[in-house]
Protein backbone atom coordinates (compact mmCIF):
# COMPACT_ATOMS: atom_id res chain seq x y z
CA UNK A 1 0.00 0.00 0.00
CA UNK A 2 1.30 3.42 -0.94
CA UNK A 3 2.09 5.68 2.01
CA UNK A 4 0.06 8.89 2.28
CA UNK A 5 1.93 11.95 1.05
CA UNK A 6 0.52 14.11 3.84
CA UNK A 7 2.12 14.26 7.27
CA UNK A 8 0.69 16.41 10.07
CA UNK A 9 3.01 17.44 12.91
CA UNK A 10 2.74 19.74 15.88
CA UNK A 11 4.90 21.94 18.00
CA UNK A 12 4.54 21.57 21.74
CA UNK A 13 2.42 24.72 22.12
CA UNK A 14 -0.47 23.42 20.00
CA UNK A 15 -0.31 19.68 20.63
CA UNK A 16 -3.88 19.22 21.98
CA UNK A 17 -5.41 21.09 19.03
CA UNK A 18 -3.14 19.31 16.53
CA UNK A 19 -4.18 15.89 17.83
CA UNK A 20 -7.83 16.81 17.25
CA UNK A 21 -7.09 18.18 13.78
CA UNK A 22 -5.25 14.99 12.79
CA UNK A 23 -8.16 12.90 14.07
CA UNK A 24 -10.68 14.83 11.98
CA UNK A 25 -8.33 14.69 9.01
CA UNK A 26 -8.19 10.93 9.36
CA UNK A 27 -4.52 10.27 9.98
CA UNK A 28 -2.40 9.97 13.11
CA UNK A 29 -0.33 12.92 14.24
CA UNK A 30 3.24 12.56 13.02
CA UNK A 31 5.96 11.55 15.45
CA UNK A 32 8.35 14.30 16.49
CA UNK A 33 10.43 15.07 19.54
CA UNK A 34 12.39 17.91 21.09
CA UNK A 35 15.86 17.49 22.58
CA UNK A 36 16.44 20.02 25.35
CA UNK A 37 19.92 21.14 26.36
CA UNK A 38 20.91 22.23 29.85
CA UNK A 39 21.52 25.83 28.78
CA UNK A 40 17.93 26.24 27.51
CA UNK A 41 18.48 25.52 23.82
CA UNK A 42 16.28 22.91 22.18
CA UNK A 43 16.36 20.90 18.97
CA UNK A 44 13.13 19.62 17.37
CA UNK A 45 13.35 16.57 15.12
CA UNK A 46 11.01 14.47 12.99
CA UNK A 47 11.03 10.87 14.10
CA UNK A 48 9.75 9.46 10.80
CA UNK A 49 10.58 9.78 7.13
CA UNK A 50 9.09 12.89 5.47
CA UNK A 51 11.03 12.88 2.19
CA UNK A 52 8.77 13.93 -0.66
CA UNK A 53 5.78 14.55 1.60
CA UNK A 54 3.56 17.55 2.16
CA UNK A 55 4.29 18.45 5.77
CA UNK A 56 1.76 20.47 7.77
CA UNK A 57 3.25 21.87 10.99
CA UNK A 58 0.69 23.15 13.51
CA UNK A 59 1.92 25.72 16.00
CA UNK A 60 0.46 28.96 17.34
CA UNK A 61 3.04 31.64 18.08
CA UNK A 62 1.74 33.09 21.32
CA UNK A 63 4.27 33.91 24.09
CA UNK A 64 6.83 32.78 25.07
CA UNK A 65 8.84 33.39 21.91
CA UNK A 66 10.19 29.83 22.15
CA UNK A 67 6.94 28.81 20.44
CA UNK A 68 7.91 30.84 17.37
CA UNK A 69 11.48 29.56 17.49
CA UNK A 70 10.30 25.96 17.70
CA UNK A 71 8.11 26.46 14.64
CA UNK A 72 11.02 27.97 12.69
CA UNK A 73 13.32 25.10 13.66
CA UNK A 74 10.69 22.52 12.63
CA UNK A 75 10.27 24.23 9.25
CA UNK A 76 14.04 24.24 8.74
CA UNK A 77 14.28 20.58 9.75
CA UNK A 78 11.52 19.65 7.29
CA UNK A 79 13.31 21.53 4.49
CA UNK A 80 16.58 19.74 5.25
CA UNK A 81 14.71 16.41 5.34
CA UNK A 82 13.54 16.99 1.74
CA UNK A 83 9.84 17.55 2.39
CA UNK A 84 7.98 18.35 -0.83
CA UNK A 85 5.92 21.21 0.60
CA UNK A 86 6.03 22.75 4.08
CA UNK A 87 2.79 24.36 5.24
CA UNK A 88 2.78 26.22 8.55
CA UNK A 89 -0.63 26.09 10.21
CA UNK A 90 -0.52 29.00 12.66
CA UNK A 91 -3.95 29.22 14.33
CA UNK A 92 -2.85 32.32 16.25
CA UNK A 93 -0.26 34.47 14.47
CA UNK A 94 1.72 36.28 17.15
CA UNK A 95 3.27 39.76 16.74
CA UNK A 96 0.49 40.65 14.27
CA UNK A 97 -0.38 43.81 16.20
CA UNK A 98 3.00 45.23 15.22
CA UNK A 99 2.05 45.59 11.56
CA UNK A 100 3.14 49.18 10.89
CA UNK A 101 5.46 51.90 12.10
CA UNK A 102 3.12 54.12 14.12
CA UNK A 103 5.87 55.90 16.05
CA UNK A 104 9.58 56.54 15.45
CA UNK A 105 12.38 53.99 15.90
CA UNK A 106 10.36 50.80 16.27
CA UNK A 107 10.34 47.54 14.34
CA UNK A 108 7.56 46.16 12.17
CA UNK A 109 7.53 42.78 13.86
CA UNK A 110 4.82 41.23 11.66
CA UNK A 111 6.99 41.77 8.58
CA UNK A 112 9.97 40.27 10.40
CA UNK A 113 7.86 37.19 11.26
CA UNK A 114 6.99 36.81 7.58
CA UNK A 115 10.67 37.06 6.61
CA UNK A 116 11.71 34.53 9.24
CA UNK A 117 9.08 31.98 8.20
CA UNK A 118 9.91 32.37 4.51
CA UNK A 119 13.66 32.14 5.10
CA UNK A 120 13.18 29.02 7.23
CA UNK A 121 11.54 27.36 4.22
CA UNK A 122 7.78 27.59 4.54
CA UNK A 123 5.91 27.27 1.23
CA UNK A 124 2.44 28.21 2.49
CA UNK A 125 0.85 29.64 5.64
CA UNK A 126 -2.60 28.96 7.07
CA UNK A 127 -3.80 31.18 9.90
CA UNK A 128 -7.07 32.31 11.47
CA UNK A 129 -8.38 35.87 11.89
CA UNK A 130 -4.98 37.51 11.59
CA UNK A 131 -5.04 40.88 13.37
CA UNK A 132 -4.28 42.95 10.28
CA UNK A 133 -5.26 41.74 6.80
CA UNK A 134 -2.33 43.48 5.11
CA UNK A 135 0.10 41.07 6.79
CA UNK A 136 -0.79 38.57 4.05
CA UNK A 137 1.07 40.91 1.70
CA UNK A 138 4.20 40.70 3.84
CA UNK A 139 4.71 37.14 2.56
CA UNK A 140 6.05 36.02 -0.82
CA UNK A 141 4.27 32.67 -0.38
CA UNK A 142 0.50 31.99 -0.35
CA UNK A 143 -1.33 32.82 2.88
CA UNK A 144 -4.79 31.45 3.72
CA UNK A 145 -6.36 33.67 6.38
CA UNK A 146 -9.49 31.76 7.43
CA UNK A 147 -12.27 33.15 9.59
CA UNK A 148 -13.70 31.97 12.89
CA UNK A 149 -17.07 33.31 11.74
CA UNK A 150 -17.61 29.87 10.20
CA UNK A 151 -17.62 28.55 13.78
CA UNK A 152 -19.15 31.49 15.64
CA UNK A 153 -22.16 32.19 13.42
CA UNK A 154 -23.77 28.74 13.84
CA UNK A 155 -23.20 29.04 17.60
CA UNK A 156 -24.81 32.47 17.80
CA UNK A 157 -27.80 31.24 15.80
CA UNK A 158 -28.19 28.31 18.20
CA UNK A 159 -28.61 30.74 21.13
CA UNK A 160 -31.87 32.05 19.64
CA UNK A 161 -31.44 35.44 21.28
CA UNK A 162 -34.71 37.37 20.78
CA UNK A 163 -33.23 40.86 20.30
CA UNK A 164 -29.73 40.16 19.09
CA UNK A 165 -27.43 43.10 18.42
CA UNK A 166 -23.74 42.98 17.51
CA UNK A 167 -21.20 45.46 18.86
CA UNK A 168 -17.56 46.37 18.43
CA UNK A 169 -15.41 47.29 21.46
CA UNK A 170 -13.54 49.86 19.36
CA UNK A 171 -13.75 51.71 16.06
CA UNK A 172 -11.17 49.41 14.48
CA UNK A 173 -13.53 46.45 14.74
CA UNK A 174 -16.45 48.16 13.02
CA UNK A 175 -16.14 46.12 9.83
CA UNK A 176 -16.14 42.88 11.81
CA UNK A 177 -19.25 43.84 13.79
CA UNK A 178 -20.97 45.00 10.60
CA UNK A 179 -20.23 41.67 8.92
CA UNK A 180 -21.74 39.67 11.79
CA UNK A 181 -24.75 41.99 11.92
CA UNK A 182 -25.38 41.49 8.21
CA UNK A 183 -24.96 37.72 8.43
CA UNK A 184 -27.42 37.58 11.34
CA UNK A 185 -29.83 40.14 9.86
CA UNK A 186 -29.52 42.57 12.74
CA UNK A 187 -27.86 45.91 13.61
CA UNK A 188 -24.67 46.86 15.44
CA UNK A 189 -23.24 49.48 17.76
CA UNK A 190 -19.71 50.79 18.34
CA UNK A 191 -17.74 51.62 21.46
CA UNK A 192 -15.31 54.41 20.67
CA UNK A 193 -12.23 54.47 22.89
CA UNK A 194 -9.25 56.76 23.34
CA UNK A 195 -5.99 55.34 24.70
CA UNK A 196 -3.43 57.23 26.76
CA UNK A 197 -0.92 54.37 26.21
CA UNK A 198 -1.00 50.69 25.11
CA UNK A 199 -3.38 48.54 27.23
CA UNK A 200 -4.71 51.68 28.96
CA UNK A 201 -8.03 53.33 28.03
CA UNK A 202 -8.57 57.01 28.75
CA UNK A 203 -12.29 57.16 27.96
CA UNK A 204 -14.99 55.34 26.00
CA UNK A 205 -18.35 56.33 24.53
CA UNK A 206 -21.13 54.20 23.01
CA UNK A 207 -22.55 54.86 19.55
CA UNK A 208 -25.94 53.16 19.09
CA UNK A 209 -29.06 52.32 21.09
CA UNK A 210 -28.71 49.05 23.04
CA UNK A 211 -31.80 49.41 25.25
CA UNK A 212 -33.36 45.97 25.95
CA UNK A 213 -31.10 44.28 23.38
CA UNK A 214 -29.07 41.06 23.69
CA UNK A 215 -25.68 42.44 22.73
CA UNK A 216 -22.69 40.41 21.52
CA UNK A 217 -19.34 42.19 21.50
CA UNK A 218 -17.09 40.71 18.82
CA UNK A 219 -13.31 41.06 18.50
CA UNK A 220 -10.39 39.11 17.08
CA UNK A 221 -8.67 38.67 20.45
CA UNK A 222 -8.94 39.25 24.18
CA UNK A 223 -5.59 40.11 25.74
CA UNK A 224 -5.77 41.91 29.10
CA UNK A 225 -9.58 42.15 28.75
CA UNK A 226 -9.48 45.83 29.73
CA UNK A 227 -11.16 47.15 26.58
CA UNK A 228 -13.82 44.49 26.21
CA UNK A 229 -14.88 44.46 29.87
CA UNK A 230 -15.13 48.24 29.91
CA UNK A 231 -17.19 48.13 26.72
CA UNK A 232 -19.40 45.43 28.22
CA UNK A 233 -20.07 47.52 31.31
CA UNK A 234 -20.84 50.59 29.20
CA UNK A 235 -23.34 48.59 27.14
CA UNK A 236 -24.95 47.01 30.20
CA UNK A 237 -25.23 50.40 31.94
CA UNK A 238 -26.85 51.75 28.78
CA UNK A 239 -29.78 49.35 29.15
CA UNK A 240 -28.81 46.11 27.40
CA UNK A 241 -30.71 43.03 28.54
CA UNK A 242 -27.66 40.77 28.23
CA UNK A 243 -24.05 41.15 27.10
CA UNK A 244 -21.74 38.50 25.66
CA UNK A 245 -18.18 38.63 24.37
CA UNK A 246 -16.98 36.76 21.31
CA UNK A 247 -13.29 36.57 20.32
CA UNK A 248 -11.24 34.21 18.19
CA UNK A 249 -8.07 34.25 20.28
CA UNK A 250 -8.14 34.09 24.07
CA UNK A 251 -4.72 35.40 25.08
CA UNK A 252 -5.81 36.24 28.64
CA UNK A 253 -2.69 37.94 29.94
CA UNK A 254 -2.24 39.83 33.21
CA UNK A 255 -5.51 40.28 35.11
CA UNK A 256 -7.67 39.19 32.18
CA UNK A 257 -9.31 36.17 33.80
CA UNK A 258 -10.17 38.07 36.96
CA UNK A 259 -11.59 40.95 34.93
CA UNK A 260 -13.75 38.55 32.92
CA UNK A 261 -14.96 36.71 36.01
CA UNK A 262 -15.96 40.02 37.61
CA UNK A 263 -17.47 41.41 34.40
CA UNK A 264 -21.09 41.91 33.35
CA UNK A 265 -20.78 39.26 30.64
CA UNK A 266 -23.21 36.36 30.60
CA UNK A 267 -20.67 34.43 28.55
CA UNK A 268 -17.23 34.84 26.97
CA UNK A 269 -16.83 32.68 23.86
CA UNK A 270 -13.38 31.97 22.38
CA UNK A 271 -11.78 29.29 20.24
CA UNK A 272 -8.90 26.92 21.01
CA UNK A 273 -6.34 28.60 18.72
CA UNK A 274 -4.52 29.26 21.99
CA UNK A 275 -4.80 26.60 24.73
CA UNK A 276 -7.22 27.93 27.34
CA UNK A 277 -6.37 26.92 30.90
CA UNK A 278 -8.59 28.78 33.34
CA UNK A 279 -10.99 28.64 36.25
CA UNK A 280 -13.24 31.40 34.89
CA UNK A 281 -16.87 30.29 34.94
CA UNK A 282 -17.84 32.57 32.06
CA UNK A 283 -15.48 31.26 29.39
CA UNK A 284 -16.85 28.89 26.75
CA UNK A 285 -14.39 27.38 24.24
CA UNK A 286 -15.35 26.30 20.72
CA UNK A 287 -13.01 23.98 18.84
CA UNK A 288 -11.44 24.89 15.50
CA UNK A 289 -10.12 21.36 14.89
CA UNK A 290 -12.71 20.08 12.40
CA UNK A 291 -12.57 23.35 10.48
CA UNK A 292 -8.75 23.32 10.19
CA UNK A 293 -8.84 19.65 9.15
CA UNK A 294 -11.14 20.57 6.26
CA UNK A 295 -8.89 23.50 5.29
CA UNK A 296 -5.87 21.16 5.22
CA UNK A 297 -7.78 18.71 3.00
CA UNK A 298 -8.67 21.47 0.56
CA UNK A 299 -5.14 22.84 0.43
CA UNK A 300 -3.77 19.37 -0.15
CA UNK A 301 -6.29 18.61 -2.92
CA UNK A 302 -5.92 22.05 -4.57
CA UNK A 303 -9.57 22.85 -3.83
CA UNK A 304 -11.07 26.21 -2.98
CA UNK A 305 -10.58 27.35 0.61
CA UNK A 306 -12.57 30.56 0.19
CA UNK A 307 -15.74 28.64 -0.64
CA UNK A 308 -15.52 27.05 2.81
CA UNK A 309 -15.58 30.42 4.57
CA UNK A 310 -18.49 32.50 5.76
CA UNK A 311 -17.29 36.02 5.01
Amino acid sequence: MQEPIVSIFSGRASKPLAEKIAKFYGSPLGQSSVLEFSDGEFQPSFDENIRGRDVFIIQSTFPPTENLMELLLMIDAAKRASARRIIAVIPYFGFARQDRKDRPRISIAAKLMANLLTTAGVTRVITMDIHADQIQGFFDVPVDNVFASSIFLPYLKSLNLPDLMMASPDAGGTRRAAFYAKALNTVFSICYKQRSKPNAIENMILIGDVQDRDVVLVDDMIDTAGTITKAGKLIKDSGARSVRALATHGIFSGEALKRLEDSVFDEVVVTDTIPVEHNCSKIHVLSTAEFFAEVIKRVENYESVSSLLIK
